[in-house]
């Protein structure tokens, strides 16, 4: 048994320059999210050998900082990402009426809490590991001042 794909409607010049807008602000938002993994690496690892070299709890408590504010930065950029996702999905559908050439990624919002972003698997496991190296340097270190 076949199944008839459903009608396509003719999408104008004008929708795919809406969807090309939006896809453009999600490629500068990946790239953006790229960008502060990058800067988080050089950090942590700037931290993780003063620590690895005077292993002092001061330091590597310090190095929880930046790697506590890159995690969030990185969380609002990929919610960001997710809601223009979202609007690209509903402006690509014909059945979903939405206004031409609109970016308002308002109407989202819910559907893309910021703490469940900030809690998603692709964020936990890279800042998630990152931290715990940071913890094991602190460990270390309070190990090595009980001595």
């Amino acid at each position: 048994m076949t199944t008839n794909p459903a009608p396509s409607i003719p999408i104008t010049s004008e929708e795919i320059k809406h969807l090309e807008m939006i896809q453009a602000v999600v490629t500068r938002l990946a790239n953006g999210s790229f960008l502060i993994k990058g800067w988080t690496l050089t950090v942590a690892g700037v931290f993780f050998g003063l620590a690895a070299n005077n292993l002092s709890w001061k330091v590597t408590t310090a190095g929880m900082i930046p790697l506590f504010g890159f995690w969030l930065l990185d969380g609002y950029y990929l919610r960001q990402e997710r809601l223009f996702r979202k609007l690209y999905d509903d402006v690509r559908k014909p059945s979903v009426a939405t206004e031409l050439f609109s970016m308002n990624t308002l109407p989202y919002h819910s559907q893309v809490p910021w703490w469940r972003v900030v809690r998603s698997h692709t964020l936990v496991n890279f800042y998630g590991a990152l931290f715990l190296v940071d913890c094991a340097f602190t460990a270390g270190a309070i190990v090595k001042l009980l001595r």
